[in-house]
């Protein structure tokens, strides 16, 4: 749903899954999205991670799935998501990932855009990837750093939902939500002030002391730490 969520589980991916080419595009890359779209376009396979940026105005072949990690902010947008696959007569697939609690959106897709939608059974065996993902971050600020503005912008978009009454963000689980992107601490934001998340547990370490694995990066901060002190 954001440019930076597409930012940090792009380069989650890339660290995750191997021997497939992972690209990443949204609205932000202006002058590189061209570039990155006629690459991908060109791959024989490969996985983009993206934002509405690609639900529309398009042509990929054979693209076998579309998975929708965000339930789109409109219901046309989830018709034209599902469009990038099964074109020209090729046959694809589309998933949408909801909570429990997100299920009417079902019911409203099928009245709004005439979309009938079945329920794909749980996945056994599922690798749990989240330590790995904990220990990047632990490893290198800037994938720190990537999660925490993915999760605040992920809380930010859901509040704005076109559909509140089913995406209603006082029901959101945060310290699930927050376990699912990995994170280390809590981040300071209006939407969860004053509240408490016995269910979250952060880390022991001090997280200013996780340093950029780019050098230039980690002296242009130590520099702005002693000007702070």
């Amino acid at each position: 749903s954001t440019c930076a969520c597409v930012e940090y589980y792009g380069k989650a991916l890339e660290s995750l899954i191997k021997q497939v080419k992972i690209m990443s595009i949204h609205g932000k890359m202006k002058h590189k999205r061209n570039k990155i779209f006629t690459e991908f376009r060109k791959l024989p396979g490969g996985i983009l991670v993206c934002t509405d940026v690609m639900a529309r105005g398009i042509d990929i072949p054979e693209v076998h799935w579309v998975l929708q990690y965000d339930p789109p902010s409109s219901a046309s947008a989830f018709v034209h998501r599902c469009g990038r696959t099964a074109r020209i007569g090729n046959v694809g697939s589309a998933l949408v990932f909801l909570l429990p609690m997100e299920e009417s959106y079902i019911n409203f897709l099928s009245i709004n855009q005439k979309c009938p939608m079945q329920e794909m059974k749980s996945q056994t065996n599922v690798l749990d990837l989240l330590p790995k993902l904990k220990s990047m971050a632990l490893a290198d600020r800037a994938v720190f750093e990537k999660g925490m503005k993915a999760f605040v912008s992920y809380i930010q978009a859901y509040a704005k939902h076109e559909c509140n009454l089913i995406f209603r963000i006082k029901d959101l689980d945060f310290a699930s939500l927050a376990r699912g992107f990995a994170l280390l601490k809590m981040p300071k934001m209006p939407e969860l002030r004053g509240k408490c998340f016995p269910d979250f547990t952060p880390v022991s370490v001090n997280t200013d002391s996780i340093s950029f694995k780019d050098k230039n990066r980690e002296k242009q901060r130590q520099k702005k730490l002693e000007e702070l002190k």
